[in-house]
């Protein structure tokens, strides 16, 4: 098998990093890739940490287009975007 082959099991336990600001957005287990339907990587859905549950219990999720994914290493996800280049969500 070709060792540059990682696993989505093997990284829910990576963390994902910001350089840009040094922001940590948790483990990917805890967040979302979207796949299209060619199984290219186009999006990462990170759950917003900062924000404040609002009294109806939505939380806001920050979507980061792959191309800021700089490195996946053996432990992390390393992405590199401005705050203002993300899109915020509910």
């Amino acid at each position: 098998m070709d060792e540059n082959i990682k696993f989505y099991s093997d990284m829910e336990r990576y963390e994902i990093i910001n350089v840009n600001d040094g922001n940590k957005f948790n483990f990917l287990g805890n967040n979302d890739i979207i796949v299209d339907s060619e199984g290219i990587l186009k999006m990462l859905i990170l759950n917003d940490g900062k924000s404040r549950f609002s009294i109806f219990g939505k939380s806001e999720f920050i979507e980061v287009p792959w191309e800021y994914v700089k490195k996946i290493g053996t432990k992390t996800i390393i992405i590199d975007v401005d705050e203002k280049s993300l899109k915020k969500v509910r």
